[in-house]
């Protein structure tokens, strides 16, 4: 079973314009961490270019949560019983790493670091199960392995397209391929259901929900995987996911929510990369169609969700490891049509969480009480190091 990470379920409403979004970015949160000392006034003083913030957040992510095995830790200090950490934060981590890869003059070692990250997927992977995958948790000899979860998948998926475009190794796009076929596998075929059809999230017998997260991403794949091959049939199931998810899904104010179950009951938290991965998802499809509607899909949804998470200081209350994915789908969007604001959303975002809830003596992010996250912190390594890639190879993103 994959642990359920702490979040307190909240139902949102309303929205104004993106930059009010800025103007609350800016603020300085209630009660947020204040750091002292030389380190903190060289910082207020002189804030460091985003590939600067991303190789040092991501060094400290390595200082602190290696586990050995090319593995890591699920958060610093670790207060679990398992050794290393879910596959859904480690994959973060190897998306990192990835972003890391991909800036301009990154070098070999960064290229090496990306490798090693992809080499550290392989105690998770289960060859036994038809179709293959995943499973939540390393495998023996070091681990138990766990239920199968799709979205932790097509995470892995995505990566594994980026580092295909990057580098063009075929293994990766084959194991992506492997992927796509337990997320097609994942599909309700029961009609009765209501809401008939969708990607359940998860293989575990404690639920039978399907969400935004499992069909936004599956479609995401699907979309790379008919752009890279043609093949036609992977534009089938990228389009039937999305569709289903549009149906079933959408608010009346124009973002989607989270899950339903087997009841019909909706759960309607409105998450940041809920909302990435649907238009992340309609820009590839209009790439991949060339059918303005799901450009223009993409586009009504970006806005609106700019909007409604500039309200109350939304988007800072929503967890970094939602937003990194949220920021990511923007810039694919913005890859086709070019909006300033997306851009200047992160870059806001990003200064605001290094001057007020870094720790610069350890360079680990603070973002609640207890110990931090891996998922957290491999969020702002990605979130800066994506501010680092020029527009013009925002279209290799995935």
């Amino acid at each position: 079973m994959r642990r359920k990470f702490g979040i307190s379920t909240m139902r949102i409403a309303g929205g104004v314009l993106a930059v009010s979004m800025l103007a609350a970015l800016h603020a300085p949160a209630a009660g947020a961490a204040v750091t002292n000392g030389p380190a903190a006034t060289e910082t207020a003083g002189h804030l460091p270019n985003p590939a600067a913030r991303a190789a040092a957040s991501y060094q400290a992510l390595t200082k602190y949560f290696e586990a050995g095995h090319n593995l890591l830790l699920e958060e610093y200090p670790n207060t679990q019983q398992n050794a290393y950490s879910y596959v859904w934060p480690y994959s973060q981590a190897a998306v990192a790493a990835e972003d890391l890869a991909g800036i301009p003059g990154a070098g070999r070692k960064a290229s090496a670091e990306a490798e090693r990250r992809l080499a550290g997927y392989q105690p998770y992977w289960n060859d036994t199960t038809t179709p293959k995958g995943y499973d939540s948790y390393v495998r023996p000899p070091l681990g138990g392995g766990g239920d199968k979860f799709y979205d932790d998948n097509e995470w892995i998926g995505l990566n594994l397209i980026q580092h295909y475009q990057r580098t063009g190794d075929r293994s990766s796009l084959n194991r992506a391929k492997e992927i796509f076929a337990l997320v097609v596998h994942g599909w309700d075929t029961d009609p009765t259901h209501p809401c008939a059809g969708g990607v359940y999230w998860t293989q575990a017998p404690w639920s039978q929900d399907r969400n935004t997260i499992s069909n936004g991403p599956g479609a995401e794949l699907g979309a790379h995987l008919y752009l890279l091959t043609r093949d036609k049939s992977y534009l089938t199931e990228a389009k039937r996911m999305y569709a289903w998810a549009q149906q079933c899904m959408l608010a009346p104010n124009g973002l989607y929510y989270d899950h339903i179950d087997l009841a019909g009951n909706v759960e309607k938290t409105q998450w940041s990369y809920n909302q990435g991965v649907m238009l992340g998802a309609g820009a590839l499809l209009y790439k991949a169609t060339h059918d303005r509607k799901y450009l223009d899909d993409a586009k009504s949804l970006a806005k609106a969700s700019l909007a409604f998470y500039g309200a109350e200081d939304r988007l800072w209350k929503q967890p970094t490891r939602f937003n990194s994915i949220y920021f990511k789908n923007l810039l694919i969007l913005d890859s086709i049509s070019h909006d300033p604001s997306y851009k200047a959303t992160m870059q806001a975002y990003t200064e605001r969480a290094w001057k007020e809830v870094r720790d610069p003596a350890t360079g680990l992010f603070h973002f609640a009480d207890g110990p931090v996250l891996l998922l957290e912190q491999s969020a702002m390594v990605q979130i800066d190091a994506l501010l680092a890639w020029p527009r013009s190879r925002y279209d290799e993103l995935a």
